[in-house]
């Protein structure tokens, strides 16, 4: 008599199929439909699959995160991507002792003092429109690249950098310290480094303060992520004096951290402090720039994510403020609102810089589906009244501010660069992806920092795409405005930072 055959769960081919399966899932689901199984068997059979091969992922990720350092970043996208480029300050500081670069100096007034008086002192330049104007820059970047004059590891954090003094001064994440820095322009040497035990995170923009310091007049006025507000002589980095906004004002820290650069008018510093929290908690505060003493608070809104700005708009001089759900223009003296138009953005992300198109109009624009206003505002007996002109979907700013140019708006719609008539919001082209980037204007071009950490440069014209040359710059996620002084362009991120000559 013949032996029973062998059960199917022991026979070769249930075998290689298990062994497949465990080794590579796509191999096992393969032999799987080429073997003689009836449908419903393969079907749920491939269920089984399916939910091995989620186990067999997760699996795989976490030994690369645990033993390779690889972490998951938010990109922009909706769905985050894995990364190896992210800050480790360990490497920092190996890398300074490779290339000879002093840790911290010591506090002593700095020898590469310029000539010229100081140009690129706020976030987005001089105006905070992303303007540059102080002289002419190279444009012939297909002939002749911009040379990078260095290049070196950076703190994490989402800051751009002011310049004065020919120092470069920013704000950055060391471990459990934020440390506020000034470092040399011509050589990237640190001159000194103001550091403190402050430590913001969260897990869709990781680590580090947000907001650009603000230079004036021989000091640094620094924001950091957990609300720290600090006044520093930007020769030294000696602290002059400092205030806790959200204990002092009743605030809570935003979800992105605030970010919001500090900005100078007369005898005042303005900053924003956050989201208040009670009756007599106040969002916009007033401080003496000089002793640091409060001068006054006001406003109960929700704070934005963009900084404050200090225009002329009908014949009025006024603040530009973004609130979670409304753009408001404020009497710089006491503070006190003189309109409010209604901008709501989803998650309260208010990110992009409002932008001034004439006398009495600005356009708002926003990502996440939110896309751009065009407004007038107009005197009547009571005050202001704002008007809308268009909307549309067009232009999508969601971390980048755009820049107008002979009538005309340039920006990022979510990663791709459009025009739009800044008159009546008309799109004139879209065209190149240049990813999560930023943007600033300078002899009639547009200096790109793609969201990737390349340098672009694009002709600032309304009726087509010209894109003279996109070369390396930094590596990684790269969310910060890039600054440009003396012709020398920094740019960084929350790993890298580099400055390129872009003088003729």
């Amino acid at each position: 008599m013949n032996p029973e055959p062998p059960p199917a769960e022991h026979s070769s081919p249930a075998r290689r199929l298990r062994l497949a399966t465990l080794a590579f899932p796509p191999a096992g689901l393969w032999l799987l439909w080429c073997g003689p199984a009836n449908f419903w068997r393969k079907l749920f059979g491939t269920l089984g699959i399916g939910l091995f091969t989620v186990i067999y992922a997760a699996a795989i990720l976490f030994a690369l995160h645990k033993f390779t350092g690889m972490r998951f970043e938010m990109q922009g996208r909706p769905i985050p991507v894995p990364t190896w480029q992210v800050t480790d300050y360990a490497r920092l500081e190996k890398a300074r002792a490779e290339k000879a670069i002093p840790a911290i100096a010591k506090p002593t007034v700095t020898e590469a003092k310029t000539k010229s008086a100081p140009y690129w002192t706020d976030f987005r330049g001089p105006k905070r429109d992303g303007h540059y104007a102080e002289q002419p820059i190279n444009v012939d970047w297909a002939k002749s690249p911009p040379k990078r004059l260095w290049k070196q590891p950076v703190g994490a954090g989402y800051a751009s950098f002011v310049v004065a003094d020919g120092l470069a001064f920013t704000i950055e994440q060391r471990r459990e310290q934020e440390a506020v820095t000034a470092y040399e322009v011509e050589t990237g040497r640190e001159v000194w480094a103001h550091s403190y035990a402050a430590h913001f995170q969260e897990w869709m923009g990781g680590e580090g303060p947000r907001a650009t310091p603000t230079w004036h007049e021989g000091r640094l006025y620094s924001l950091g992520g957990t609300g720290l507000f600090r006044c520093l002589d930007a020769a030294t980095g000696k602290l002059l004096w400092e205030h806790d906004l959200f204990a002092e004002n009743s605030c809570s820290n935003l979800f992105f951290a605030v970010a919001a650069s500090p900005l100078i008018v007369a005898d005042k510093v303005f900053v924003l402090a956050g989201d208040p929290q009670g009756r007599d908690a106040r969002m916009l505060i007033a401080y003496d720039k000089v002793s640091g003493s409060l001068a006054w608070k006001e406003m109960q809104d929700k704070a934005g994510y963009s900084s404050p700005m200090l225009v002329t708009l009908a014949g009025e001089r006024q603040l530009l403020i973004h609130t979670a759900g409304h753009l408001l223009g404020v009497s710089p003296t006491d503070g006190k609102p003189l309109w409010r138009f209604p901008w709501r953005v989803e998650f309260d992300n208010t990110i992009a810089q409002p932008i001034v198109t004439g006398p009495n109009r600005v356009v708002l624009s926003a990502g996440y589906g939110t896309g751009s206003v065009g407004l007038e505002l107009n005197r009547n007996e009571s005050g202001f009244a704002v008007k809308e002109l268009w909307r549309n979907k067009f232009l999508k700013n969601k971390f980048t501010s755009s820049v107008l140019h002979n009538g005309h708006l340039y920006g990022l719609d979510e990663d791709i660069l459009v025009c739009l008539d800044a008159e009546t919001g008309e799109p004139r082209w879209k065209d190149g992806r240049y990813g999560y980037g930023q943007v600033l204007l300078a002899s009639g071009h547009l200096v790109i920092l793609c969201g990737d950490g390349d340098l672009a440069l694009v002709q600032a014209l309304p009726d087509r795409h010209v894109e003279i040359a996109r070369i390396p710059a930094i590596k990684g996620k790269t969310w910060n405005h890039p600054a440009l002084s003396g012709g020398k362009l920094l740019v960084r991120n929350a790993v890298e930072m580099a400055c390129f000559d872009l003088r003729p």
